[in-house]
């Protein structure tokens, strides 16, 4: 029995070591390549005038589709945001999905809106519509509603899509804020590509949590208060600052947030649009565009923009980010299998061969594998057969590595965009990433295990998420949220460990 212990011992912790370097080693070449790929942007852009494409014939036209589900304490400022995007051909669809407060009302009597017939041709299925408005007021013509009977967000989005005309959609959440220039940062890829087709493009998500905001426009950026959401910052700052750059240079991106994206709409409608059966359906969406395309041989990209262009609101609640990473395992996992014809596939290229891999190993199984190693290690110690010396050297090991990944997330960002101005705010985020891997990760990794179980047992619900609102001052105020119509898929996902 001893021997037997002895020689699993060696095989477990050898391949505990091969594991480590893998993944250590797929983190840093992420890093250093979107590093280069940072570097390469900012001399690239950095005096490029946005302004010219507000005039030019050849920008695209685009349409900014948001739901929204009992939106009433904040819509009227948040479609006034919209409406003052920086922008020339665009149009903003709200859809009111069957919210059952006063968010209806209130638009129609704020914007002067009456009923109108529009063409809507119904090339993705959705629950029904019940009318749509326009306003009497020219100055918000770009302004479209749609009423409908609830059917979630992917619904809601598929009716959006329906409606318009417009070359490009982009998806948002009704309480995201943008900056003024997104609109015009995220179409500017779209003019410079050639020989690929542009069929989505994502750009960086930040934490608006405790930032001042009037008028739906954030006036004073602040590192959130609440420590939960302070981690957070450095979770996203790593993953797309240090993650996504990398995979759209590689094109292997199979993201694209939830909280703001932009998209061909011929493909999205070829493609049958948002899939209304998942809880994942943004990164599914994309997944299938991409293989959409692969399968018909046209040459593609899905690009991302390390510009930070939307703010939105991360969880502070220790229940509510348990759910949020729960719905975040699910998704992936759908998407993950769903499409497992691209795993190692040569005919789908980087998606087959390194974006779809590359998920399956880090993001889905290592936490898996993660927790089978905290197991085995509990049963060794308990039977008396521990290695010390070797669990010790580890801990530490992945450690320091954790928090240096944290630390160059802080130095991409003092670099690159520099939105946190106080130096105490710097100190605070390095103090947070000190703390991160003890007090954070065990948190994702149940939350994790939890999305595995749910999954396998066939659960779809999203369950009951509650959002804080963003007020005037910076402080928040508790909403809940029912599950049919929760915020949507913000994940940063990769190199988020």
């Amino acid at each position: 029995m001893i021997e037997f212990f002895k020689v699993l011992q060696f095989i477990v912790e050898n391949g505990i070591i091969i594991l480590t370097i893998f993944i250590f080693g797929s983190y840093t070449a992420l890093a250093i390549f979107s590093a280069i790929a940072m570097l390469r942007y900012m001399r690239k852009n950095s005096f490029v005038d946005y302004n010219v494409l507000l005039s030019s014939p050849l920008a695209p036209s685009i349409s900014i589709i948001a739901p929204a589900f009992n939106e009433g304490k904040t819509i009227v400022d948040n479609i006034r945001s919209l409406l003052s995007l920086h922008y020339n051909d665009f149009e903003v669809i709200i859809i009111n999905d069957g919210s059952t407060d006063d968010s209806l009302d209130k638009v129609i009597k704020a914007y002067d809106l009456v009923t109108v017939n529009l063409l809507y041709e119904e090339k993705l299925k959705t629950k029904p519509i019940r009318a749509i408005y326009k306003s009497q007021n020219k100055a918000f013509s770009k302004l479209v509603v749609i009423d409908k009977e609830n059917g979630g967000k992917a619904d809601a989005l598929n009716a959006g899509i329906n409606l318009t005309q417009k070359e490009y959609i982009s998806a948002i959440d009704v309480d995201s804020i943008l900056v003024e220039d997104a609109l015009l940062i995220m179409a500017k890829p779209f003019l410079e590509e050639s020989g690929h087709k542009i069929i989505a493009s994502g750009g960086v998500i930040r934490i608006a949590n405790s930032c001042k905001i009037e008028d739906g426009h954030i006036t004073e950026v602040r590192l959130p208060r609440n420590f939960l959401a302070r981690i957070q910052v450095l979770e996203y700052t790593r993953a797309f600052l240090m993650g996504r750059m990398a995979w759209s240079k590689l094109n292997g991106l199979l993201l694209i947030s939830g909280a703001f994206g932009m998209f061909n709409r011929d493909v999205v409608i070829n493609c049958g649009g948002y899939n209304t059966d998942l809880v994942g359906e943004d990164m599914e969406l994309i997944v299938r565009m991409r293989r959409y395309m692969a399968e018909r041989k046209e040459k593609y990209r899905v690009i991302y923009i390390p510009d930070p262009l939307c703010w939105t609101e991360v969880p502070s609640k220790l229940k509510v980010l348990v759910r949020q990473r729960d719905r975040w395992t699910r998704g992936t996992m759908e998407s993950l299998f769903k499409h497992f014809k691209l795993f190692f596939n040569p005919r789908y290229k980087s998606l087959g061969l390194l974006g779809h891999p590359y998920w399956f190993f880090l993001e889905w199984l290592a936490p898996i594998i993660e927790f089978i190693g905290i197991v085995y290690f509990i049963i060794i110690a308990i039977l008396g057969y521990p290695n010390w010396p070797f669990f010790f050297l580890l801990l530490a090991t992945v450690y320091l590595f954790a928090i240096t990944l944290s630390f160059w997330a802080v130095l991409f960002e003092e670099l690159s965009f520099h939105r946190y101005n106080k130096r105490r705010e710097v100190v605070k985020m390095l103090f947070t990433s000190l703390l991160e891997p003890i007090l954070f990760h065990p948190v994702v990794l149940f939350s994790t295990l939890r999305g595995n179980f749910k999954f396998f047992i066939g659960e779809k619900t999203w369950g009951k998420m509650e959002r804080q609102g963003f007020e005037e001052n910076g402080e928040n105020e508790v909403k809940e949220v029912e599950g049919e119509h929760p915020e949507s898929d913000e994940s940063p996902k990769t190199v988020s460990k």
